[in-house]
């Protein structure tokens, strides 16, 4: 293998080495019992291989202070360090590769990506070379549950943070499984609150966006998509096309205080109350952190720098955790904006430029051929791009309608229910209701996200 490209692979590999040999004991491992596997894991993904539990064996341990330690101190590789690796791929422990996925995510080298990946298929037993290697290594650990291996947190942390200093801050142990978090391809939005004209290299929020009434909108057509949103009798668009690129904002509606995420790859617009939180907790900031858990964006709150889980609004990292944040979801009713204005007539709508000048439309393009980033294993029920309308009933179940079938029975007049859940038309949208006609806080979204952030979810037979 020729010598690896860059200053930062030498700081990433020296980083995770040294905290591997800081916290590995020398103690041979001992093989692990993990739950079956589905039937549709088993068939997609093929059996799990075997995993050991407790430290690294000794000689696996020398085996990587060669490899990645010895090779970055005399900048090149050679025989020792092939040696080493081979001596890892043949160790028979995958938890390894959990790392070996890590790194592949960031290695701007075409060499050292094969080794790697030549490294993870050995490990898992499965030849993993494809156009799309790190995504294939990442799906199949995602898929059979693969345990991190000791001292995860901390590798995870020296690689994340020794590529983007800015994600120190947020790079904390919680309620938050680490393996399942990876690089979404763009820099944390770390910007001052109320900054959204300040350039970044980054996703940028928008924050207390000025708007304007329906009729002074004439940049929008009727069929341009937006996300609608109703509090206290006030209504407000969010048009896709904005918020593809902005991807969060942060506003104020109906005398309320939102959050409101989109996440491109989920196909879900949400919106969490921010004013509704525990006392001496002050309003979270929401901002787009640029990292992503199976393929969904993760938020963060710019004041603590706590986590939220995006799909639950939970706070998993950080001093919002203590605190028991839990943000409370409005609906979000996903149309086109020619019914939208019809059917509220007083709504406002951010303006044009906030669209810093783009019309993407990656809802219809960019994931025409499946998730772009690992999600693992999938509920095999529905497509994974198959449009849901997900609620919780008052019983804590939650629940997914397919929106297709949904809105044939809703427009044919018939009744859309579950427990104590009604789904109602709104705008060219689907809304769910309780029995007294209050929101429920539900939102559209893909259904391979709203199936995995809530596994067993029931599905609406129609």
């Amino acid at each position: 293998m020729t010598k690896a490209n860059g200053n930062w692979q030498r700081a990433l590999v020296s980083a995770c080495a040294a905290v591997v040999l800081a916290t590995l004991p020398y103690t041979p491992a001992l093989a692990k019992e993990l739950p079956p596997l589905t039937e549709y894991v088993l068939k997609t993904f093929g059996k799990r291989p075997t995993i050991p539990a407790g430290p690294l064996s000794r000689d696996l341990h020398s085996a990587v202070e060669t490899a990645f330690v010895d090779s970055i101190t005399k900048g090149s590789w050679g025989p020792e360090q092939s040696e080493a690796l081979e001596k890892i791929s043949v160790s028979g422990d995958p938890r390894i590769v959990w790392v070996i996925s890590d790194l592949m995510r960031f290695s701007t080298s075409a060499q050292l990506n094969w080794v790697l990946v030549d490294t993870a298929s050995e490990l898992l037993g499965k030849d993993l070379r494809t156009d799309n290697s790190w995504g294939a290594v990442t799906d199949h650990l995602i898929a059979w549950d693969v345990p991190a291996p000791p001292g995860y947190f901390e590798i995870k942390r020296a690689i994340f943070t020794g590529v983007i200093p800015g994600w120190e801050k947020i790079f904390q142990e919680g309620n938050l499984d680490w393996r399942l978090v990876s690089w979404g391809g763009v820099l944390i939005d770390a910007r001052p609150h109320d900054k959204t004209d300040e350039a970044c290299n980054c996703i940028p929020a928008a924050d207390n966006p000025e708007v304007t009434t329906a009729g002074e909108a004439t940049w929008l057509k009727n069929d341009d998509i937006v996300f609608g949103v109703t509090v206290n009798g006030q209504s407000r668009a969010y048009p896709r096309r904005i918020m593809e690129v902005r991807e969060m904002v942060n506003d104020t509606l109906g005398g309320r205080d939102l959050g409101i995420p989109y996440c491109t790859l989920c196909g879900s617009a949400q919106a969490y109350f921010t004013d509704n939180v525990p006392s001496g907790v002050e309003r979270p900031i929401l901002r787009t952190s640029g990292l992503l858990i199976r393929s969904n964006k993760v938020m963060y709150d710019l004041n603590t720098h706590s986590i939220f889980d995006t799909f639950l609004g939970h706070a998993v990292t950080g001093p919002l955790v203590e605190k028991g944040v839990k943000l409370e979801q409005a609906t979000v009713v996903t149309t086109d904006w020619g019914r939208w204005k019809k059917e509220h007539p007083d709504t406002t709508v951010l303006k044009e430029r906030y669209a810093l000048g783009r019309n993407p439309d990656f809802r219809n393009g960019r994931d025409a051929d499946g998730p772009i980033f690992p999600i693992g294993d999938v509920d095999p029920r529905l497509p994974v791009h198959e449009d849901v309308i997900g609620a919780i009933t008052s019983s804590g179940k939650p629940v997914a309608f397919q929106r297709s079938k949904a809105m044939i029975a809703l427009q044919r007049g018939s009744a859309v229910t579950f427990e104590n859940i009604r789904l109602v038309l709104d705008a060219g949208g689907i809304r769910a209701v309780d029995d007294t006609g209050a929101d429920l806080g539900s939102h559209e979204a893909f259904w391979f996200a709203w199936s995995q952030f809530y596994p067993g979810t029931e599905l609406w037979s129609g």
